[in-house]
């Protein structure tokens, strides 16, 4: 019976071009893509220099292991270069209230169709956020730009997080979608980069026993800028 087994592989493995003993790729939850309408792949996750989803510093949330997710796309329609597209997405973010601060972990990446990007902003211990790091703040990496037909492409993964410094540890997580939408709407309000849409990048994490995104429902939202 083995030996009429390694006859039928050997003969499948003639048919496809394939060796029937070749180890086959599996998919995995830690380079998940989305393809939003109109947009390249984007990763789903905010990935450490490793290439692994982020756990927020080993956070601990209801009983689970944080993931954290993207949940902010920027579309620059009117950036003339890849450095054109960062400057101007960093002097939107200051005009927003979210300059760079530093107090935070760094060195993180995001996947934009197939390829890795490093973070933005790329000082030592440095992120966007709307307060300083000893008190509750929102803030956030971004990761791009990738040049597509549309312009430019940036993913980021915001988040808030409450401080007591008499509880250990001082920095815990409070809410992706505060951050999110705190982020977004402070760009559509004091800048030219305008809220356009919300997309389903599918990981909100659900149900699963050891793994969770929070309060995080799977929503992007795309920020466009034009000339």
């Amino acid at each position: 019976m083995a030996r009429r087994l390694t006859e039928i592989l050997v003969a499948c493995a003639v048919l496809t071009g394939a060796s029937p003993f070749e180890a086959r790729p599996q998919e995995r939850p830690d380079v998940d893509v989305a393809t939003p309408e109109g947009l390249p792949a984007v990763g789903k996750w905010m990935l450490t220099a490793q290439g692994v989803p982020s756990d927020w510093l080993g956070e601990i949330y209801e009983g689970k292991n944080l993931r954290e997710p993207i949940n902010v796309i920027i579309v620059d329609q009117g950036a003339s270069s890849v450095d054109d597209a960062k400057e101007r997405l960093l002097a939107a973010a200051a005009r927003a209230g979210y300059p760079i601060r530093f107090g935070h972990s760094t060195g993180y990446q995001g996947s934009i169709a197939g390829r890795l990007y490093a973070q933005l902003p790329q000082g030592r211990d440095d992120a966007f956020s709307n307060d300083v790091f000893e008190v509750n703040n929102n803030h956030g990496r971004v990761f791009g730009p990738h040049a597509f037909e549309q312009g430019y492409l940036f993913i980021a993964a915001f988040s808030r997080e409450e401080v007591d410094p008499f509880r250990d540890p001082g920095h815990r997580f409070g809410s992706f979608n505060r951050a999110r939408d705190d982020f977004t709407q402070r760009l559509d309000r004091s800048t030219d980069f305008k809220v356009s849409r919300f997309v389903d990048l599918g990981n909100a994490l659900i149900g699963d026993p050891k793994l969770t995104t929070g309060d995080h429902d799977g929503i992007a939202v795309v920020v466009r800028v034009g000339p």
